[in-house]
């Protein structure tokens, strides 16, 4: 299973995250990219810990439902590990190999890269264009991760009837669909913060002219805000994710639980842009897109603008598409920002 590859064959992207698995089937019609189908199915608790797929069962049978109800059963399929499971490392290498050659000699030399036994990785390059260090070269991105987090994820396809063909990385498909966004943004601004607010992880990409250049991690996420409904009002976890999701709450909910944790959520925001800057030339960004589950929380985008002085919108790689007349463009609209990596993955097809 490479990390890279793809060679012109249809893929459905199919995003397995903390709570959820996301579908995104996108074909193309008459020049423009078309979305077929999507779908959100909830996993069940403990099917994912700390980034970890720990029950490929479970997650496989979750997986078939949602390819069923999507009509993509047996279809081929891309998915992604996590940033932080994969090494990545830019090297240079004679632009005159083959790929035969140039992976014997990374294999040659993958002591000096990955800091594990060749034998317990997935390893996969790209050549990405002319080295800054000489005529004569090339710079090749090198990416590895352990084969037990490439493995959980196939097996999981596998026992949900699909056929994982594509293994990329999580931050690579969001910034592939983060490309579709970005030539909307009013303004054409230069420097852009994408945040991606998960179940129980931030993360904070900085992209110059399109192309990310930064990013961080926080752990901070919508599962504060569950917590915090759990312990306010005595529900349960799952109780407390229908209500917020279905916004069925008591009044003093905006005032008591909500407005804190937008605080809050901002105030990760601005530390990961102040560390940020400390780091670069720059002191300030041109725009903020908010992409992840909590993204669409009322309020949220608009104390953003104000506290953070720049303008604020919320994701959806799915504005330039047609749509399927079988899709609820409402929900839709509600689900988009967290099928921002999902749409990523399936945007390989066209690669």
């Amino acid at each position: 299973m490479r990390l890279f590859t793809s060679k012109n064959r249809h893929l459905v992207g199919v995003d397995i995250c903390a709570t959820s698995v996301k579908l995104v089937d996108i074909r193309r019609q008459q020049g423009m990219f078309h979305l077929k189908s999507y779908g959100i199915e909830r996993l069940p608790d403990g099917v994912v810990v700390d980034k970890l797929l720990v029950d490929t069962e479970a997650a496989g049978d979750t997986i078939a439902s949602l390819a069923r109800r999507c009509q993509v059963a047996n279809a081929d399929a891309a998915t992604a590990v996590s940033g932080s499971a994969v090494i990545t490392k830019i090297i240079d290498m004679d632009k005159n190999l083959s790929d035969v050659e140039r992976e014997a000699q990374i294999r040659l030399d993958a002591d000096q890269y990955v800091p594990y036994p060749l034998e317990d990785v997935n390893l996969d390059f790209e050549v990405l264009g002319p080295s800054l260090v000489g005529d004569d070269l090339v710079q090749v991105l090198l990416a590895a991760s352990r084969s037990e987090n490439v493995d959980q994820r196939v097996d999981a396809l596998t026992f949900g009837g699909m056929q994982a063909k594509v293994m990329d990385i999580e931050s690579h498909a969001i910034e592939r669909a983060f490309g579709l966004i970005v030539d909307d943004l009013p303004g054409m601004p230069e420097l852009v913060a994408f945040v991606d607010i998960g179940h129980n992880q931030t993360t904070i990409y900085v992209a110059k002219n399109g192309e990310f250049i930064y990013s961080r991690e926080q752990l901070f996420g919508g599962y504060q805000l569950t917590e915090a409904i759990q312990n306010r009002y005595g529900l349960s976890a799952e109780e407390a994710a229908l209500s917020k999701r279905e916004n069925i709450l008591p009044d003093d909910y905006y005032t008591d639980v909500l407005s804190p944790f937008i605080d809050n959520t901002i105030q990760q925001i601005t530390r990961s842009l102040q560390f940020y800057f400390s780091s670069s030339q720059y002191s300030s960004i041109d725009h903020v897109v908010l992409a992840g589950g909590s993204s669409s929380i009322a309020g949220l985008a608009k104390s953003a603008r104000q506290k953070l002085g720049v303008s604020v919108s919320i994701a959806d790689p799915f504005t330039n598409m047609t749509i399927d007349p079988n899709i609820d463009k409402y929900l839709l609209a509600m689900d988009a920002p967290s099928l921002v990596a999902a749409c990523g993955l399936a945007l390989r097809s066209f690669d």
